[in-house]
């Protein structure tokens, strides 16, 4: 075990890198069920379709807005069984933090810190409209942050190479 040795004045290093949850909330949300909680006798398994969308606000100061889009739909015989559309929100407090560092706390730990809330109140919209809960399957973050990157970084144009005469 390792003992961390207090800074000689008894305060933390203003320069620390910093990161606290600040509030998590329910942006927007949407719930549709054309024909209620009946399905026809004869209809199939619905088969889902699952959406996932993160976008960044500057909130100003050190705070940032992290939002987590989900969509889910469930069809079955090319009709839409229900539908939620969620926007779960989180402000994170963040300091000091590298540019390299930052995109990859915005983009892979604050929507899975914001994963389980939304999880939540799509099962709770969907046992509320009548229907059985739908939890939402884990997500890897990193992996879909990652090809993102990879995605961009072969949309940008690439440079000219110079030519030394």
């Amino acid at each position: 075990m390792v003992d961390e040795v207090p800074p000689a004045n008894g305060q933390a290093d203003p320069n620390a890198p910093q990161f606290a949850p600040q509030a998590v909330y329910v942006k927007d949300v949407s719930f549709e069920a054309p024909s209620g909680p009946r399905l026809a006798p004869n209809a199939a398994n619905p088969t889902i379709n699952l959406n996932l969308n993160t976008s960044v606000n500057d909130l100003g100061g050190d705070l940032k807005e992290v939002v987590l889009t989900v969509r889910v739909e469930a069809q079955a015989a090319e009709k839409t069984v229900w539908l939620v559309e969620l926007q779960q929100a989180g402000a994170f407090g963040i300091r000091n933090v590298p540019p390299a560092d930052m995109q990859r706390l915005l983009g892979i730990f604050c929507p899975n810190y914001l994963l389980p809330y939304a999880r939540q109140v799509i099962s709770d919209l969907l046992t509320k409209g009548g229907f059985p809960p739908f939890l939402l399957p884990p997500v890897n973050f990193e992996v879909l942050f990652n090809q993102a990157a990879a995605q961009a970084q072969q949309q940008q144009p690439q440079a000219p190479a110079t030519s030394v005469n």
